[in-house]
């Protein structure tokens, strides 16, 4: 295998996945994050952003043009053709460029930041999965502090998106985001060296 080999880091929301990512890009490794690439396709004069206006109106927008996210999330978390609607904007984009920037990484691995994994195309482009995980009442607990406007509307997130069996069952490796920072920075270091160590072995063996 003469490219990197591709790390598809995944879990819940609320569980990790952008500290884990930022460890490893502080390790020197490519990281590619799907929810950065969503956020420059809803940049003003983007097509997509102009498409989200046409099918959700203006009561998604702030005054300034720019895209209100708290209210489209109201929105796509409440309503599943909502959702599909979205997804049909943003998917197709967000795995064009994604496969792009792989196909240009380089080094002995590249991390793929995926966070609904378990059911995205983008699995086919994937050699190993790394799924972060953690309890769902942390998972719950974080999300209701980081941006989640209710209880209810937390729960309805996180029953929109696959599972923790589900992550877990397709997991290759797991880091485990229950305790400190120093924990997970700990797994992410030896991971680092497992994935060099994969990468020196011939492609059969991986």
């Amino acid at each position: 295998m003469s490219r990197p080999i591709r790390i598809g880091l995944t879990g819940g929301i609320a569980s990790g996945k952008s500290l884990v990512a930022d460890m490893f890009a502080a390790l020197g490794v490519p990281v590619i994050d799907t929810d950065l690439i969503a956020r420059e396709l809803v940049r003003p004069d983007q097509p997509a952003l102009r498409e989200i206006r046409n099918h959700f109106g203006a009561s998604v927008f702030h005054g300034d043009g720019t895209l209100d996210r708290g209210a489209l999330r109201q929105q796509i978390f409440s309503s599943d053709a909502a959702r599909d609607q979205l997804e049909a904007i943003l998917h197709p984009r967000i795995q064009a460029e994604t496969i792009r920037r792989t196909e240009a990484a380089r080094g002995s691995y590249v991390v793929i930041v995926v966070p609904l994994l378990t059911e995205s195309p983008l699995r086919e482009h994937i050699d190993r999965v790394l799924v972060v995980d953690c309890d769902a009442a942390t998972q719950l607990e974080r999300l209701l502090a980081r941006d989640a406007e209710s209880e209810d509307q937390a729960r309805r997130i996180l029953a929109a998106q696959a599972s923790r069996e589900q992550r877990l069952e397709i997991a290759d490796d797991v880091i485990h985001n229950d305790s400190t920072i120093q924990a997970v920075s700990a797994q992410v270091s030896a991971m680092h060296d497992r994935y060099l160590a994969l990468a020196n072995l011939p492609a059969g063996q991986r």
